[in-house]
């Protein structure tokens, strides 16, 4: 701990040029970052200390030239992240994260804001295990992760404790539940590689008894083949934002009635919440019992409600870019506080209610400038780094996307489409599937397949935007003529690595379809998509130009990224 606070120390008479490196002298806790080891750790500082520590590396009267400004910073943020985690071996533990902490990631520094209790506490039963394996929901959803996890915390968890964090457990962690040996650290390794590696979980769901489609095949690499019970791999959804949902988990089966949920619908206050709210508190027992091997008798409706108020109060987005430095400075609204005010109710800026006003009633009024965060920075000299994200703020904003071949947009209105016959092209920006403001996600409940989870016809290992598919399963499902007696498979197939919807509803017109996540705390929480085939926001942006043809430069997908990495 000591030695952080020398680094922030050393940072400063860096900056200043003219404070001796002392004990005496290391008053401000400036530099707080954190990795999840055996336990969460961190330093609680104020923001007004921290934010006034950063900025003397991004004022102009600094003499430091800015690459080594953001080294220096880069340096220390995973210096002091690297010795919490260290720490974490010796059973410190921290049991509450005050507001204004922020967390070290790739892109900078991230933070979770809490609307109550001035924080975090990390003793209320999300942070419990409430079943029987060791889990809690924390172990999965931490704060210096975005409320998610990045894979790369996974594998510092992994070296860590050996594999034995209660992360690592067969039920969902490994690879697959059966055929494994993880009685030795090398077993252990190859078992969980996929969580390891991609931060995914092993989510197992029985194909529904009325399904209109056959599991005609399954090709997992890992040993899981049953086609009665389809093993998928997905990245844990972030905890936080939750206000925000039009529905909850990537195939929606948290708010279905189909599972005992409800679809979240627009609802005049003070009922507008109320679909969410129990959707989430059923979610905190599916959750225990599923991924923390729990009995159904907990948590308890009292700790349900608990862990429900503790969700709804965090809002997450990163606050400290690499190169732009404070993300609410210089007439900038970056960060989470600005999310705790920002208006939202179903369908608020529905993209497709703008194009039929039939659908996602009752629509508001749509604009496709869905951030505005950076709108200030547009004037900034074109070298300067928070110019290149405002750049790639409109680039999001307004650069033409041609959507074809998207199951939920382009195809038939029977399907889910858009329209009788389908839509063979339909011209859109990223705003189209992303049109919540400020957020990104879909401000409707409206699931898509847009080709992240299949495979390519010129190359099977490839995904439709070109990223490596060759660690998922291939699932092949044929539909099934119904006026058969047995109903037979047809010759209408397709080849998947995660079947999506269908697995909740039934339909072979929903393979592969799922929701779009929310944007804010990207930085904090890699790789990306829900199976994990983006291993950087570039690869995120490339997808897009593979699959949709969108053309960008270098300096282009250059700054998108910028854009992407300061949410």
């Amino acid at each position: 701990m000591q030695r952080a606070l020398l680094y922030c120390h050393y940072l400063r008479s860096l900056a200043n040029k003219s404070v001796p490196l002392s004990l005496e002298n290391r008053k401000t806790i400036c530099a707080v970052g954190a990795v999840r080891g055996v336990s969460m750790q961190t330093f609680p500082a104020q923001r007004s200390s921290f934010t006034r520590c950063l900025s003397l590396f991004f004022d102009k009267r600094s003499k430091l030239p800015y690459q080594y400004k953001r080294n220096i910073i880069s340096t220390v943020l995973i210096t002091v992240a690297t010795l919490i985690a260290i720490g974490a071996l010796h059973g410190q533990q921290i049991t509450f994260i005050p507001n204004g902490v922020f967390f070290a990631n790739p892109g900078g520094a991230s933070e979770t804001y809490s609307t109550t209790g001035g924080g975090i506490d990390q003793t209320g039963p999300f942070f419990q295990s409430l079943g029987t394996n060791g889990r809690s929901c924390g172990s999965c959803h931490q704060p210096s992760d975005g409320m998610s996890v990045s894979a790369a915390h996974v594998e510092q968890r992994f070296s860590l404790t050996q594999g034995q964090d209660p992360i690592f457990r067969t039920v969902d962690g490994s690879n697959c539940n059966h055929g494994i040996d993880v009685s030795t650290l090398p077993g252990r390794s190859a078992a969980y590689s996929l969580l390891r590696t991609r931060g995914l979980i092993r989510i197992a769901i029985a194909v529904p008894a009325n399904a209109d489609y056959r599991v005609v095949g399954v090709n997992n690499p890992y040993g899981c083949n049953e086609s009665d019970v389809i093993s998928m791999y997905r990245r844990p959804l972030p905890s936080t934002n939750l206000r925000f949902l039009s529905t909850v988990m990537f195939d929606g089966r948290e708010s279905s009635p189909l599972m005992g949920t409800q679809k979240i619908t627009y609802v005049l206050p003070p009922h507008n919440l109320d679909n969410l709210l129990f959707d989430l508190a059923h979610q905190s027992v599916d959750a225990t019992i599923n991924h923390a091997q729990g009995d159904g008798t907990r948590p308890t409706p009292a700790e349900q409600q608990q862990i429900v108020n503790f969700e709804m109060a965090l809002f997450t987005a990163q606050t400290i870019g690499n190169y732009a430095g404070r993300l609410d400075a210089h007439g900038a609204n970056g960060g989470p506080i600005a999310l705790t005010t920002e208006p939202f109710f179903i369908s608020i800026n529905s993209s497709v209610h703008a194009l039929l006003p039939q659908f996602e009633q009752p629509g508001g009024q749509f604009t496709p400038a869905i951030f505005n965060p950076f709108d200030a920075w547009a004037s900034l000299p074109d070298t300067s780094p928070r110019a290149a994200v405002a750049r790639g703020q409109a680039i999001f904003n307004s650069r033409p996307i041609n959507i074809t071949g998207v199951a939920g947009i382009n195809d038939d209105l029977s399907a889910g489409g858009l329209v009788a016959g389908g839509v063979p092209s339909l011209t859109g920006t990223c705003g189209t599937c992303h049109d919540t403001p400020n957020v990104g996600n879909h401000s409707f409940p409206t699931p898509l397949d847009i080709g992240t989870g299949d495979p390519s016809p010129s190359n099977s290992s490839t995904n439709l935007g070109g990223l490596d598919l060759s660690y998922l399963p291939a699932i092949t499902v044929c539909k099934l003529d119904l006026t058969t007696n047995p109903p037979t498979p047809t010759g209408n197939c397709k080849t998947t690595t995660d079947l999506g919807q269908a697995l909740i509803d039934g339909r072979f017109d929903h393979v592969g379809k799922i929701k779009g996540p929310i944007l804010r705390g990207l930085s904090a929480r890699a790789p990306y998509f829900h199976n994990g085939s983006a291993q950087t926001l570039l690869d995120a942006v490339q997808f897009y130009e593979g699959r949709f043809g969108l053309v960008l430069t270098t300096q282009e997908e250059s700054d998108l990224v910028a854009f992407l990495s300061v949410l």
